[in-house]
């Protein structure tokens, strides 16, 4: 037997080998004779390497470093599904489907917690693997894509074909992950999701391979089933890995049924899921029920309510923020939730653990609320032991130690020193932060170290770190290059606006928002270190507790001068009004739900404000607009019940062309 005959038995082998092990879960060879014929390829590819072809096995091990991702034109828009979080609205679905196709039942399929793929094969072998990216454009991942093991890098037939379908990280391969990297003293994961995301967009892909990623397929283009379900079984025949958790439903109360069964099944799984999508089964129904510019009408992702664990609480420790507030901290014993491992939540103030009688040593209730932020929910009482201890709130600074001050109709209590070191501290990391005065790479870690080394006491401290370069590219970490580039981005830091300056300062009650509305009414520093109590209190949406703050903030002799001397470093003290044109958002009230793919939500409030409108974060029945992006949240549903305007991303994006 020649060498290109071995080769071409060896590939056989292996990927027979591997589509029995990964797809269908059925190992035929041990793992060390699978290394052995892998170990043989290898040698016989490197000995004669114009015999390596796109499909080797051996392309799974990744090999070639990119220095970028190129941009790849998806050939049909990869579309996402809009979301339901109860039963009604997935009955309100089903409404509008049988109003359009009386006869349509459904096939219901496991949301998989990863990230959409779209792969091309021509005449038979894996050619292209691309991120979904805007829907349009996406990224190529091709080298990446080829090192995840139950994606074949050859069909059984030399079909020329697109199959989309979702990347993700097992449970166990996360765990493995985390725990070399927590060796490491790397900062770990949040959850399987973010995990696969950032392993897929590696730029070597022999990293990639290392962190054994997954794929489910569920979409065929160009298919001719006629049915959904027939369709993922033409996948599987082909040779992709397909979920087999799908069932098909007559009846939307088979729909419920099934949502149940799996949300009891949900943490027994190997991977995670975030949901159940639901399509209509029947595929020449789709034209008749239509799509929208964003989502297709016959199918919609119904999402789970947050998970809820149960864990011991340990300790209630505090914080110091910037304004001196103190917050409650939960320390719990570590658990996973939706994901990713947490022991720590906020417990906001005394009276929310009052109100919710939290002990420490309780049984306590974890749960992510949004699906984001960690939250204490209650504790389990029935299950309180004799070890309870009841909450008692602190009475001096855990920093300085100095007397906490809780004023008269608020919940919260304040350290009141100025030099409380941890008050100094976040007060830094709070102007140098992207909404704030956005100082690019002086970030929390940086302030806490030049903080350390004796660099940075107060915010006008920033703007003299220049006068001690030679110091600073001395420090631990950083150098020539980093010290350059952060004196560069403080020097640009300059020109930004008086808005972003005010919001920088971390005056009480004087977010982005109000430090906007401050400065367009007062146009300059001086005008607004003199104003008086009644002329901001008489300000639309100022209110009596903001002008106290403020006028309070500008009485202290250490502010005034803080000022004088950012002044004197010509910061710019006035505010610049952005010329506005009038277009179709002029007066209009806009809020926004979800994330759209073309811009962040502070591009597209500056965006509607230049027009003369305005984003805010709340429906009521003076919104005029809600500007709808992918996963919408409870805000779509409000608007829906007033009856107010709802506008997809595609429109907003013509109307702000307009």
């Amino acid at each position: 037997m020649n060498a290109l005959e071995r080769i071409n038995e060896l590939k056989e082998i292996l990927n027979q080998a591997s589509y029995e092990y990964y797809v269908l879960d059925q190992p035929t060879i041990e793992d060390y004779e699978y290394d052995r014929y892998m170990e043989e390829l290898i040698r016989l590819e490197n000995e004669h390497p114009d015999l390596k072809t796109a499909d080797s096995p051996t392309n799974k091990i990744g090999g070639e470093v990119l220095t970028k991702f190129e941009k790849v034109v998806h050939t049909s828009k990869m579309m996402s599904l809009s979301d339901a979080f109860s039963f009604d609205e997935l009955k309100e679905f089903d409404a509008r489907v049988k109003k359009e196709a009386p006869t349509a039942t459904y096939c219901c399929e496991l949301k998989i917690d990863g990230l959409s793929v779209a792969l091309r094969y021509e005449n038979g072998v894996l050619t292209l693997g691309a991120t979904r990216g805007n829907g349009e454009i996406g990224e190529n991942i091709t080298n990446n894509v080829k090192t995840i093991k139950s994606i074949p890098l050859s069909l059984k037939g030399n079909e020329t074909l697109e199959v989309r379908g979702e990347i993700f990280m097992p449970k166990k391969s996360f765990h493995a992950l985390n725990e070399e990297r927590a060796l490491n003293e790397e900062e770990l994961f949040a959850n399987c999701r973010n995990a696969a995301a950032g392993s897929i967009r590696q730029l070597d892909s022999k990293i990639a391979a290392k962190r054994n990623l997954d794929a489910f397929l569920y979409y065929l283009l160009d298919d001719t089933s006629s049915t959904q379900k027939d369709a993922l079984e033409a996948m599987r025949k082909l040779g992709f890995k397909v979920n087999t958790l799908y069932r098909h439903c007559q009846t939307m109360e088979d729909v419920f049924s099934y949502i149940n069964e799996m949300a009891e099944v949900r943490p027994t799984l190997p991977y995670d899921i975030d949901g159940i999508v639901i399509k209509v089964n029947e595929k020449n129904l789709y034209s008749i029920i239509g799509e929208t510019v964003k989502y297709p009408k016959w199918a919609i992702a119904y999402k789970f309510p947050p998970e809820e664990v149960k864990t011991k609480l340990l300790n209630i420790t505090f914080q110091v923020g910037r304004s001196g507030v103190i917050t409650p901290v939960a320390n719990f014993k570590p658990v996973f939730v939706q994901g990713s491992l947490i022991s720590k939540a906020t417990l906001h103030n005394e009276d929310y653990i009052l109100a919710k009688d939290i002990h420490i040593n309780d049984t306590v209730l974890i749960r992510k609320a949004g699906d984001v932020i960690p939250e204490v929910v209650r504790p389990i009482q029935e299950d309180r032991t004799a070890d309870a201890v009841p909450f008692q709130m602190i009475e001096v600074c855990p920093c300085c130690h100095t007397k906490l001050v809780r004023k008269p109709g608020e919940a919260d209590y304040f350290c009141m020193n100025p030099d409380c070191s941890e008050k100094q501290v976040n007060r830094l990391i709070h102007f140098a932060s992207k909404p704030a005065y956005n100082i690019d790479s002086l970030g929390d870690k940086l302030v806490l170290q030049l903080f350390e080394a004796g660099f940075l006491k107060t915010i006008a401290d920033v703007f003299k770190l220049k006068d001690h370069y030679e110091e600073l590219i001395t420090l631990p970490g950083l150098g020539v290059k980093s010290i350059d580039h952060l004196l560069e981005a403080i020097e640009g830091s300059k020109k930004n606006n008086l808005n972003q300056l005010l919001f920088g300062l971390g005056i009480k009650h004087c977010g982005a928002k109000i430090s906007t509305l401050i400065c367009k009414n007062f146009k300059t520093m001086d005008r607004i270190m003199n104003a008086t109590y009644e002329e901001l209190a008489n300000i639309n949406d100022i209110g009596e507790a903001i002008a106290y703050e403020l006028t309070e903030f500008m009485k202290q002799e250490e502010n005034r001068d803080l000022i004088e001397e950012l002044k004197g470093a010509d910061l710019t003290m006035e505010y610049q009004m952005a010329e506005i044109h009038e277009n179709y958002f002029t007066n209009k009230k806009c809020v926004l739900t979800g994330t759209l793919d073309s811009m962040g939500r502070s591009e597209a409030k500056k965006i509607i404000e230049g027009f003369g409108g305005s984003l805010s974060e709340s429906v009521s029945a003076k919104t005029d607009i809600l500007i709808l992006g992918a996963n919408p949240g409870s805000k779509y549903d409000k608007a829906k019940k007033l009856g107010i305007y709802i506008m997809e991303e595609q429109e907003f994006l013509s109307k702000i062309k307009e």
